[in-house]
């Protein structure tokens, strides 16, 4: 659904701006041209290479074995939960014919 939302607001802003020509802060007509601000500046520098933060398995671990420890802890007490109040309880069938 949001990919084809995606799409569509694409769409729209392409047929809208096709065709067009923008004004500079001159007044004069001009192409658009692309600037990507992230990595220049308004006069068209390139800028450094932003600081590369690595992420170690330590790290990693960190993060993910406690967080999947609490899931484990709460599936379980809903579990009990649940058999407690006999909304779910697994029946024994013995079918070994």
């Amino acid at each position: 659904m949001a990919s084809a939302l995606g799409r569509l607001a694409r769409l729209w802003a392409l047929r809208n701006t096709r065709g067009r020509q923008f004004l500079s802060p001159n007044g004069s007509e001009t192409s658009p041209t692309p600037c990507r601000t992230a990595v220049c500046t308004q006069s068209g520098a390139v800028l450094p290479k932003p600081k590369k933060t690595s992420f170690g398995l330590i790290r990693i671990a960190l993060v993910v074995v406690p967080f999947l420890y609490v899931g484990t802890q709460i599936s379980k007490s809903f579990a009990a939960l649940l058999e407690e109040h006999d909304i779910f309880v697994p029946e024994d069938d013995d079918d070994n014919d």
